[in-house]
């Protein structure tokens, strides 16, 4: 399962060719995907073509792009030319027609990267963990019979099982960071903005398009492809100078780092809690200075449940057939979203503008705490993964997906930066996450911590092996 990076070099001195990644890649979906349902589409033979296409350009010395030849899947919300983006929904019509890519797949499209196909997501990618009545549920790799989580979970399957060096997801709430704490596998949500993000989603500016990868130096690789402006994203930020791989091994020392075990309202698993004080105590030893220290916020869930709810009704709303009861779309849509789409109904725009005030003093909030902290580090998650099938884990005393993702959704509310490490497993065999956050438009700062972490371990060199379960 090599990376994406070693992959490109080995095309440049012809030791491994893009055919020969592809077809492994191949491989791999059709030995795995059928234990953890990933795709929703796989075009072998295009994937192919393509990487014949970027093998010839390899010999003639003329790739197209830092990422010619590496096989690479696409989150299904995201448009893809000649292929349907379903969005995990039994209301869209696959007839289409689908004509234009999305900004990130535009800029991978241009760098050569050879698209495997689609990735599963819940519908419309509402909530943390993936299903859909379209498709069915998506499995963890380290063990099938429990959530891949979500909103990007089939793109977190398929890297961690190597069907496939790099995939794109979107993250509105934790959509990357969630499964890639679940799975083992490595995510960055960008500052808002530095992926263009192009049609709108319907959950407006909480909305980020993020790299998906095994490791932070591939999440840097595919993060250079597919930043920069877009004109079709009025909200796009211009193309940052540089690499993002400049800098990456800096290392920590001298970092202000503050880690906060739980915000200051979170109960963790105990085996999240000594994963991640391991964690932080590798960046303590490699020369950070690190203080505990929470932030001091309090969970803002209800303003983020009057934006995200807020969105989901205005997504069906389209589907009324001129009726405004959604209960016509029983059967025919998630019934979780339906549930929390009818509340998102009765919010006015005073809740709305409401909730964007706490969204704006979070951010102010957050924006002074990193005068005082380069970053912010906590787990990604306070749980391993559940069951399979199911929106919370058994005994939830909520049905919201929000109640057992307390560190991912309020970083969507202030746009920062935030990237989730696998750093560790449980007694039981699964992944915990490591989340770093920064101060907005410091990804590459974020992703420098995070590769000297990964540097000093060997968590995300561990893979699953499926065929021992």
């Amino acid at each position: 399962m090599m990376e994406a990076t070693e992959l490109v070099a080995g095309y440049r001195d012809r030791s491994i060719s893009p055919v020969e990644a592809t077809r492994a890649a191949l491989d791999a979906i059709e030995r795995h995907d059928p234990a953890v349902n990933a795709f929703v589409l796989v075009d072998a033979e295009g994937a192919l073509a393509a990487a014949r296409e970027s093998e010839a350009r390899w010999h003639a010395g003329e790739p197209l792009g830092p990422g010619d030849g590496v096989p690479t899947s696409i989150k299904d919300v995201l448009w893809t030319r000649g292929w349907p983006t379903l969005r995990g929904s039994a209301l869209i019509d696959a007839a289409g027609p689908w004509d234009e890519d999305a900004p990130c797949v535009a800029r991978l499209r241009e760098t050569g990267a050879v698209f495997l196909g689609k990735t599963t997501t819940p519908e419309y990618a509402w909530k943390g963990v993936t299903d859909s009545l379209r498709y069915g549920a998506t499995g963890n790799p380290w063990h099938p019979g429990m959530t891949a989580g979500g909103s990007s979970g089939g793109s977190a399957a398929a890297v961690g099982l190597g069907m496939g060096a790099w995939s794109v997801g979107t993250d509105g709430g934790g959509s990357v960071r969630i499964p890639a704490a679940f799975t083992g596998t490595v995510a960055l949500k960008p500052t808002y903005g530095l992926v263009p993000h192009y049609p709108p989603s319907p959950f407006g500016t909480l909305a980020h398009v993020g790299p998906m990868t095994r490791t932070v130096r591939d999440t840097a690789a595919l993060l250079d492809v597919i930043t920069g402006f877009d004109a079709r994203d009025w909200s796009a930020l211009p193309t940052p100078p540089g690499s993002f791989l400049d800098g990456l091994d800096d290392g920590v020392a001298g970092l202000r780092i503050a880690y906060s075990p739980n915000l200051g309202f979170v109960r963790n698993d105990p085996d999240v809690d000594a994963a991640v004080r391991a964690a932080v105590a590798v960046l303590d030893d490699a020369g950070a200075v690190v203080d505990e220290v929470d932030p001091g916020f309090p969970d803002p869930v209800e303003a983020f449940h009057v934006l995200w709810f807020s969105g989901e009704a205005k997504v069906l709303e389209g589907y009324l057939d001129g009726t405004a009861d959604l209960a016509t779309l029983a059967g025919r849509a998630d019934a979780g979203l339906l549930r929390t789409a009818q509340t998102g109904t009765a919010f006015s725009a005073s809740d709305y503008l409401d909730a964007t005030a706490v969204r704006m003093q979070l951010g102010q909030l957050m924006g002074r705490f990193h005068q005082r902290y380069d970053v912010l580090v906590t787990p990604t998650l306070p749980l391993p993964a559940f069951g399979v099938g199911r929106d919370v884990p058994d005994g939830s005393a909520s049905p919201d997906w929000t109640s057992w993702t307390p560190y991912t959704y309020p970083f969507n509310l202030t746009q920062q930066p935030a990237l989730s490490v696998p750093c560790g497993f449980t007694a039981a065999g699964l992944p915990v996450g490591l989340q770093i956050v920064g101060p907005r438009h410091a990804d590459a700062l974020v992703l420098r911590v995070g590769q000297a972490y990964q540097s000093a371990t060997e968590w995300h060199r561990r893979t699953p092996k499926l065929e021992e379960l």
